[in-house]
């Protein structure tokens, strides 16, 4: 069989090659057949410096001495003479300057030599010790340590260390090749077991699990007391030998990005070089060398060296496969046309020869950036590459289908729908469990399908680390994996591109740009990269941009559910494949935030254009509580159910939520209104402190019937595994139905500042800290508190805290002032959420961190209850707070040091409305009570409602509890379909309206009243002062004014 060349090989060809990286010429180790399993003993490899990465300082020490004309060994006997005070110890330990301990140093060497009478110049020997020399790593140990770290295991450096006269440690490596245990960093050197034991808790493994390598016995010997594996480093090449009979894998011959071959991926060597003997005749000799590439999720691919020639090859996955996937075949079919670097591509195999259909090609000398930050470039080269890119996509997207003979290479137009529903069909496939996003985006996605459609070709999978740059420029060389490449719209591919820019940089599998300053850094934001493509293409940017990101992220959730599926079957080409699934509800999290922006794109479309017509009365009867009957549209209409639709009326709930919220009315009907004055007497006598027996009997009987819990959003809770699984617009009305009564959401376990920190547990709990707390919240066997205002600053500014935390020996140290501390006074309160300043020489909103904190940790101290026109608000209160040397574990911590600001911000998610939807419920119970009163009083010979004024303060307590309801629930429909940042404006809006208006609408019932408006037998009078104090604890008007006016001026 002759070898078949495509001279004319295009962008196409060459992205058909899945040889990465700079060509290395192979040395082979020898004619052992290696196989590694990769589930070795060993996870982590640990090594000295000196004596094993670097040359040994006793070699240079020797050399020194004899240029020096030192009497031979005076260094080594300073250096190991003298005890754990000797100053080489105490250097190392970081307890001397370099210049404390030349002096200390040089005064125990003239001691050692002092009759010969010479002098020892031991800052020359540092200099030599430290020397460029010295700093080189030796290149047996960087490609043994490269051939470790590409088979998956740990690697560290465990140095007795020291500072050098800049104050920088002396470390001549590559911090990114290792985690770096210094003893001057850490105050504790070799052989103390403390160092190795804080080595492996670093790397996270078990001492069994590690392998040291050193050049000193008894540091060796230490290691080896602990349970570590020892090898001693006389001679590197020997050690390495050893080592790599420990390990079971080479430690030589490197080939960049590649791996020996996994089990479940091995090919027959035989028929496969017997196939290369015939293929490439007589121009080969030697034994076969097969690695395989551990970049790519799909098809396995491989490194060949077979005599002088270095291949690719690139096959199907063994086993059952999905119809239609893993199409090898569709990126071996030669193209012509397209003018690129010239890639020899051999003739496509079927499965007779290794069992799976494969192709090679060729191996593609250049570089490949797997980090899309590209670290260890300057700003003008980041910016370089990514124009590189761009141009490069565009000019696949130009490609004259019939001159490239491509016109059949796929169907034409609908691709978006056909790309639809072929990936939901390989996600159910691949369904391992029910991911409820998922299910919203196969409803949804077909039902916003984009409409005029471009035709080109489309690669499907067009990425920055699927790109061969040339590696002295930003030039592309070639373009990678091609196996989803068909004609559709170009589009997709753009929005594919950009996904980096919206996920984290710590994904396993798909690094992200989202925690990443892109303007520093010098890489387009993912605007500027769309409108540099538009230009490039000449064509208009597009308004449904939300929509093509859905779908992409959408697609690489199937892909990564397909991804997952085939590692619980053991035909994934990546060892990286199992943490796939943890990556699927990610991106079907972030596609389903795009899908809720473009619906609501569209809602704002379709409001400008036609305005929603929504004619509707209401009516009141007589009662502890009116309830409201808005007639909108019929009960049939999708507007009821769909998220990107005002529902004004409770009976246009979908069906659940419907249910609960009559089930919710009839509980505050039957038990809660008749229970309230009961409650009210409680608060004023003697134990108010306890809680009363009826609010822990009424909480059980709302669990019981399934009223519990409520507040959690289906945003934050999508499987709905703690709460209702409720809109933040359905919640709206079952909320403003608990405001009607003070003691109400306590008892649906829906009261601030429990529902706060439950959703911070949620969003940022580890799975310990929610077992400990979010569950006992969750089930209102306990209560909790947040502590952030302090005396002595404006607390309005977050940033303002001045509470310390420090940290001290796996603990954090707590000291602060705290009050207006809601629920601290409770006897149940057993959590304490605080917030701190960790760094305050960070950058201003990365100084706050976070913290759990059990009430009862010592150093705590309740001083007083803060009472609010007189009233102390019991049994929770609002306490003042001392914490004095407060002593918390590090575990404590929520999401990491100086996250602090980011959680509170995250904390004011849906809850940062809930009091609105109570004032709005405050207000109809006032209006309630108001009408009732009116009705059955005469003043002046006629009822009270037939007074004119009276029917005046009606009207207007109507009309306005109408506008901010209204406004409500628009700022909760924003914030399900827009998200948070999306609705900053009417959250403002409504936070600066609704105390207000309920001020207003309450005032007027108390003045209906008379008198008993102000006493404790009607709700009026706290429902009052709870409506005046959220003009302060729920935000400054003059900052929610603030916030809406500088918005504004942008509109």
């Amino acid at each position: 069989m002759g070898l078949r060349r495509f001279i004319q090989a295009s962008y196409f060809q060459c992205a058909r090659t899945s040889g990465i990286l700079k060509h290395v010429r192979y040395k082979p180790p020898s004619l052992v057949q290696w196989r590694y399993s990769g589930s070795s003993l060993y996870k982590a490899v640990i090594f000295d410096m000196g004596g094993v990465l670097l040359p040994s300082p006793y070699r240079v020490a020797v050399e020194w001495e004899v240029r020096n004309c030192i009497p031979p060994g005076t260094i080594k006997q300073a250096l190991i003479s003298g005890g754990e005070n000797r100053p080489w110890m105490r250097y190392m330990r970081g307890e001397l300057t370099s210049a404390e301990f030349l002096q200390e140093f040089g005064h125990q060497c003239s001691e050692i030599v002092s009759q010969a009478n010479l002098s020892v110049p031991v800052d020359s020997f540092l200099s030599d010790l430290t020397s460029s020399q010295m700093s080189k790593q030796l290149p047996i140990m960087t490609e043994a340590l490269e051939c470790i770290r590409a088979e998956g295991l740990k690697t560290a450096v465990l140095s007795n260390n020291f500072y050098l006269h800049s104050g920088v440690s002396f470390l001549p490596l590559d911090r990114s090749q290792f985690d770096v245990i210094e003893s001057c960093r850490e105050g504790i050197c070799k052989p103390d077991p403390r160092i190795y034991t804080l080595c492996l808790e670093r790397l996270g493994v078990q001492p069994k699990e590690s392998i040291f390598l050193d050049d000193i016995g008894q540091n060796l010997k230490a290691a080896a007391q602990l349970g570590i594996k020892t090898v001693k480093v006389d001679d590197p090449e020997a050690a390495l030998k050893e080592l790599e009979s420990c390990l079971g894998f080479p430690l030589q011959g490197f080939v960049p990005h590649t791996r020996l071959v996994r089990p479940t991926m091995e090919i027959p060597k035989d028929p496969l070089q017997k196939y290369l003997e015939e293929v490439l005749g007589g121009w080969t000799t030697g034994p076969l060398i097969l690695r395989q590439f551990s970049h790519g999720q799909s098809n396995p691919t491989y490194y060949i060296k077979f005599g002088d020639r270095h291949l690719v090859l690139r096959k199907k996955p063994p086993g059952n496969l999905l119809p239609t996937a893993h199409a090898v075949e569709r990126e071996a079919i030669p193209n012509s046309g397209w003018p690129v670097t010239e890639i020899p591509l051999f003739q496509f195999c079927h499965s007779s020869i290794i069992g799976t259909p494969f192709y090679l090609m060729e191996y593609c000398s250049g570089h490949i950036y797997k980090d899309v930050s590209l670290p260890g470039l300057d700003p003008g080269q980041r910016r370089a590459i990514y124009m590189a890119m761009n141009k490069v996509l565009c000019k696949i997207h130009r490609v004259d289908l019939k001159a490239a003979g491509l016109e059949d290479y796929g169907k034409h137009g609908n691709y978006v729908q056909r790309q639809v529903q072929t990936w939901t069909k390989q996600y159910r496939a691949t369904e391992t469990h029910t991911i409820p996003t998922m299910e919203r985006l196969i409803e949804w996605l077909p039902l916003h399908l984009p409409g005029n459609q471009k035709t080109t070709v489309v690669h499907g999978d067009f990425r920055l680390d699927n790109l061969i740059f040339h590696p002295e420029g930003p030039e592309v060389l070639a373009v990678l994996d091609w196996e989803l490449s068909t004609l559709g719209d170009p589009i997709s591919d753009v929005a594919y591109n950009c996904m980096a820019h919206y996920m984290p940089s710590d994904l396993d599998i798909l690094k992200g740009l989202k925690d990443c300053d892109v303007t520093e850094l010098g890489i387009p934001t993912a605007e500027e990269y769309f409108q540099m493509y538009c230009e490039h293409m000449g064509i208009p940017p597009i308004e449904n941009w939300n929509f093509y990101m859905a779908f992409s992220f959408f697609r690489v959730a199937a892909i990564l559910q397909g991804v997952y599926k085939r590692s619980l079957t053991g035909q994934a080409s990546s060892a990286a494949a199992e943490s796939s699934g943890k990556q699927v509800e990610l991106m079907a999290n972030l596609a389903w935030d795009f899908a809720t922006k473009e619906g609501f794109r569209v809602f704002k479309e379709c409001s400008a254009a036609k305005p929603l017509a929504r004619p509707y009365s209401t009516w009141t009867r007589n009662g502890a509580f009116s309830r409201r009957n808005y007639v909108t549209m019929a009960p049939s209409s999708p507007a009821h159910i769909s998220k990107a639709h005002l529902i004004l009326s409770p009976d246009g709930l979908p069906g659940r939520a419907q249910d609960l919220y009559h089930k919710l009315r009839r509980f505050m009907e039957i038990h809660i209104y008749p229970a309230e004055q009961v409650l009210r007497v409680h608060q004023v006598s003697q134990s108010r402190w306890t809680p009363h027996p009826l609010i822990e009997e009424l909480k059980d009987k709302a669990k019981s019937e399934g009223l519990w819990n409520l507040f959690l959003p289906v945003e934050s809770d999508p499987e709905v595994k703690y709460g209702a699984g409720l809109t933040n617009q359905e919640f709206s009305h079952l909320c403003e139905l608990m405001g009607t009564s003070l003691f109400a959401p306590e008892i649906f376990n829906c009261s601030p500042p429990d529902t706060g920190n439950m959703e911070v547990l949620v969003r940022y709990g580890t799975e310990e800290q929610k077992e400990r707390w979010l569950q006992p919240l969750l089930d209102g066997k306990i209560r909790s508190c947040f502590a952030m205002t302090e005396p002595q600053v404006a607390s309005s500014d977050a940033t303002n805290i001045e509470s310390s935390v420090v940290e001290e020996k796996g603990f954090y140290i707590l000291n602060g002032h705290k009050w207006w501390i809601s629920g601290a006074l409770d006897p149940r309160c057993q959590l304490c959420v605080f917030m701190g300043k960790t760094d305050p020489e960070a950058q201003r909103h990365k100084q706050q961190s976070m913290l759990l904190v059990p009430m009862d940790t010592p150093g705590i101290t309740v001083t007083r209850p803060l009472s609010v026109f007189g009233e102390e608000d019991p049994p929770a209160g609002h306490g003042e707070i001392f914490f004095e040397n407060v002593r918390v574990p590090k575990e404590n911590i929520l999401l990491g040091p100086g996250r602090g600001f980011e959680i509170a911000q995250g904390r004011l998610g849906p809850g940062r409305i809930h009091h609105c939807m109570r004032l709005v419920g405050y207000s109809e119970r006032a209006l309630a009570l108001m009408k009732e009163r009116v009705t059955s009083r005469v003043a002046f010979g006629k009822p009270l409602a037939e007074q004119g004024t009276i029917l005046e303060d009606i009207a207007k307590s109507r009309a306005e509890i109408e506008q901010a309801r209204l406004l409500v629930l628009k700022a909760a429909l924003l914030m399900d379909t827009a998200g948070n940042k999306a609705a900053a404006l009417e959250i403002a809006m409504i936070k600066m309206v609704a105390p207000l208006m309920a001020l207003r609408v309450i005032d007027r019932a108390i003045q209906a009243f008379g008198a008993a408006g102000l006493s404790n037998d009607y709700p009026l009078a706290q429902f009052f002062a709870w409506a005046r104090a959220l003009r302060l604890a729920d935000g400054p008007d003059e900052v929610h004014r603030t916030a809406v006016a500088k918005l504004e001026l942008k509109r």
